[in-house]
């Protein structure tokens, strides 16, 4: 599974069309049977099984999890904030990350290459709430520079080729 390594020296793994389908069908419901997979992919499951904890040990797939849809829970308001960095303050930057990894609503993180250090996808119950979550968690915080709001209307997942 692991055939060869990156341009930063991590593993790479080589996939078949059968591990590609596999990725797809299980990023699509990753609760399926096994039984099912195999039965889609028209393969024996012990087949599928050891497909699937290849994939696994291979760190292909590194974790199983749900997506949960924050309307139902009352969160009707998504935004992006863009965060960046006091330049002085940019050891600070990974327990800024930790630190806005585990504030409520927070969705999504990301570390950022060019203007901007980090976008914070959240979900919020109204525009309220979204202004209160910078005064509170990020003008307040002496590493932040500046922030910068954008609200959601629309959010999709891509089908993305594995």
């Amino acid at each position: 599974m692991l055939n060869g390594t990156n341009a930063s020296g991590s593993p790479t793994a080589q996939l078949d069309d059968l591990d590609r389908k596999l990725l797809e069908l299980l990023s699509k419901n990753s609760r399926r049977t096994n039984n099912s997979l195999a039965e889609e992919l028209g393969i024996a499951a012990s087949t599928c099984l050891a497909r699937l904890n290849a994939l696994r040990d291979s760190g292909v797939i590194s974790r199983f999890t749900i997506e949960v849809d924050p309307q139902v829970l009352g969160r009707e308001l998504e935004a992006l904030i863009f965060v960046r960095i006091r330049p002085g303050a940019r050891h600070l930057m990974a327990n800024f990350a930790t630190q806005m990894r585990d504030k409520p609503g927070v969705r999504q993180l990301f570390f950022l290459g060019g203007a901007d250090d980090f976008v914070l996808h959240v979900a919020v119950r109204n525009s309220s709430d979204v202004r209160q979550f910078v005064l509170d968690n990020l003008s307040a915080n002496p590493a932040v520079a500046t922030t910068q709001t954008s609200l959601v209307f629309e959010h999709s997942h891509g089908t993305g080729e594995f």
